[in-house]
């Protein structure tokens, strides 16, 4: 679906004023997979970790373990909220870091614990909720002089952005191969099992403290170039997406129920676009991928292309730093309610789709 240049080119995003300088949430806490993933893998034995080039090549750090070629959505709402830096992993993060949100995203990771075992080591859904109460541990020795009751007044205050479901499609239910999910569950079942664990994982959430939730949809992972080359086309699968649909409009409706039951939270659905700008290669990666390492992932050290801001795709699965911009702007956007009487103005100074740091 094409979108017209007007909506969809996006500009350079400035700094966002604020009335007193500060960001407009003391703090964003970042759950999810390897769209989100800036660094928690690098040290896991697995198969999806991206920590060499030419992952990061417009990235002020370089390689990190993200999976794209420069900024991922997180690093764009972080960014556009205000925050001075971006939010660091749970791997790495330290001391008064944490302060201000953590990333727990892992590469691979799921709803369900066992998906994408066969690639190795991931931290799954639950294992990241787990990191997050050690996260609220520490917070309360920080900020909270030992009081529970006093973190979780202040993580009240903080967005949580929550991206999963992917891999349980991509690296589990479409892998008949390794796990049996397709052959015990109908499509409708399969979706239905997954928002209901989902659900009970986004309670827990609240109950730790978070009230303000951001909930991405799955993506269309039956137009990744990768899952086209897996069926043989070279236009979106349509079988692939009406599955992953399913479970979006579930997830939808029970956010709804959610927003119904938990009275003091805010649930909002981040629906999944297939739009994309007039100039898009959408069929094919920008860069060379593995035949070796992580499946459709770059291969080590490669050149990628160059005109890197006319792709959609970086690698087979993961969208390049332009996507990411559009992706985390429209998220921005849609959270307003959890910010919007604090920004002063947004402005906008380039006439370009293609963003970094660099």
């Amino acid at each position: 679906m094409l979108a017209t240049t007007q909506t969809l080119v996006v500009l350079m995003l400035t700094t966002t004023v604020l009335a007193n300088g500060n960001p407009q949430v003391p703090c964003y806490f970042i759950f999810g997979d390897s769209l989100m993933d800036n660094g928690n893998n690098n040290h896991l034995f697995t198969q999806a970790k991206v920590n060499f080039p030419p992952y990061g090549i417009d990235f002020p750090d370089g390689p990190t373990g993200r999976f794209t070629n420069g900024r991922n959505t997180a690093d764009v709402i972080a960014q556009l909220l205000g925050f001075d830096n971006f939010i660091p992993p749970f791997a790495t993060a330290k001391d008064m870091e944490i302060v201000t949100g953590v990333n727990y995203a892992s590469g691979s990771a799921g709803i369900r614990p066992e998906t994408a075992q066969h690639l190795g080591a991931r931290i799954s859904m639950d294992n990241q909720i787990k990191n997050h109460w050690i996260t609220i541990l520490r917070l309360s020795y920080l900020i909270g002089k030992g009081s529970l009751f006093e973190t979780k007044k202040y993580l009240k205050k903080c967005i949580y952005t929550v991206g999963m479901g992917n891999n349980d499609y991509l690296n589990n239910y479409f892998l008949p191969t390794y796990y049996n999910t397709s052959s015990v569950y109908t499509p409708e079942q399969y979706a239905e099992a997954l928002v209901k664990q989902y659900s009970q994982q986004l309670q827990e959430l609240y109950k730790s403290g978070a009230r303000m939730f951001g909930i991405f949809a799955a993506g269309y992972s039956g137009c990744t170039p990768g899952i086209m080359a897996d069926f043989g086309m070279d236009s979106c699968v349509d079988s692939v997406n009406s599955v992953v649909t399913l479970f979006n409009s579930r997830l939808n409706a029970t956010l709804n129920d959610l927003n119904n039951k938990l009275l003091d939270a805010k649930f909002i659905f981040l629906d999944t676009s297939l739009e994309y700008p007039n100039d898009m290669n959408i069929i094919e990666p920008c860069c060379p991928v593995s035949s070796t390492a992580g499946k459709g992932q770059c291969a080590p050290n490669v050149v990628p292309c160059s005109n890197r801001e006319n792709y959609y795709f970086w690698d087979m699965f993961h969208p390049t730093e332009r996507i990411n911009v559009i992706a985390g702007k429209r998220a921005y956007e849609t959270l307003s309610s959890f910010y919007g009487s604090k920004a002063i103005a947004l402005s906008n100074d380039k006439e370009t789709g293609y963003i970094s740091d660099t």
